[in-house]
């Protein structure tokens, strides 16, 4: 059994995920048509051995790859090579979990700077000068 390192001493087994080899779609002539290079992986969260914390916070993050059921889809095409595509799904993989591995800094409140304010009271000024200017022209 081969093991995908991913970090913090936290590794997920081959045999979690599902490689599928098919066809590659578009251009690339007879090899595309004929050689079942592209891979399509699938990983599914909820049965995997991640930590709990990062099942959630893959299970939150908004990324087309993750579907509703908690199943992460990755489709490799990009080599001609079965073994290239194969690692580069393993790899594409590998960064996704690796993302959730570390808890986001929390945001430092800063204050406007003085040049900031200034800018945004000269932007209002002259937003109010233009729907001034929308008026009748006799009205003044």
């Amino acid at each position: 059994m081969n093991i995908l390192p991913i970090a913090h001493g936290v590794a997920i087994g081959e045999d979690e995920i599902v490689l599928t080899m098919m066809r590659a779609q578009g251009a690339g002539g007879q090899n595309v048509n004929k050689v079942s290079s592209a891979v399509h992986l699938r990983f599914d969260i909820a049965a995997s051995s991640l930590p709990q914390a990062w099942k959630e916070a893959l299970m939150q993050k908004h990324d087309r790859r993750i579907s509703s059921a908690g199943v992460v889809v990755i489709k490799a095409q990009s080599f001609r090579s079965q073994d290239k595509n194969r690692a580069d799904a393993l790899e594409r993989l590998r960064v996704l979990l690796a993302s959730v591995a570390e808890p986001p800094k929390p945001r430092k409140p800063t204050r406007p700077t003085a040049g900031s304010r200034q800018r945004r009271l000269q932007r209002k000024v002259r937003h109010g000068e233009i729907k001034r200017l929308r008026g009748r022209v006799g009205e003044e």
